[in-house]
């Protein structure tokens, strides 16, 4: 009876493990600076895993530039849902043609890749410094469903509990 004991806890550890590894393209280590904090300072040439929800994609001849809110990555790389807490915003761009219908705001995504420079653009009237990550890693993680559970107090009287 032990040794059942001892193999459904180690079953019960591997699945719960498996539960919380990351996708195979985040694994690595990476640099733990934020955006935020990357903007303020001169990384350039760190290697970075930064996420969170998208802005806008942008589609250029031979590259697709996406603008990126960073939130924190939980412990599978992925971003926080519903996060109050940002990190700044960073640009990533990658070679090729990521259609903007597909990677739409609001989207959680997250990239691997290096900090290559800094750009200033404008939020509304502000002169903001994003950032700019040559991606080797976009993964667009599957939209959550959104699940209302109802609870209701139990027994009920009349259900016939006697």
């Amino acid at each position: 009876m032990t040794s059942f004991r001892i193999a459904a806890l180690a079953m019960a550890s591997v699945l719960l493990a498996a539960c919380a590894t990351q996708p195979t393209p985040l694994q690595g280590e990476y640099l733990p600076v934020t955006p935020r904090d990357a903007a303020a300072a001169n990384e350039t040439g760190s290697v970075v895993r930064w996420g969170g929800r998208i802005v806008q994609t942008l589609p250029r001849d031979n590259s697709t530039c996406f603008e990126v809110l960073a939130t924190p990555l939980d412990a599978s790389a992925r971003p926080h849902y519903n996060s109050d807490t940002d990190d700044g915003r960073f640009i990533a761009c990658r070679s090729g043609f990521y259609d903007p219908a597909v990677f739409e705001p609001n989207r959680e995504i997250t990239f691997t890749g290096r900090i290559e420079a800094y750009d200033t653009r404008k939020i509304g009237g502000f002169d903001y410094r994003f950032p700019r990550v040559a991606a080797d890693v976009v993964y667009l993680w599957p939209i959550r469903e959104r699940v209302d559970v109802l609870t209701y107090p139990a027994p009920w009287p009349w259900w016939g509990y006697w």
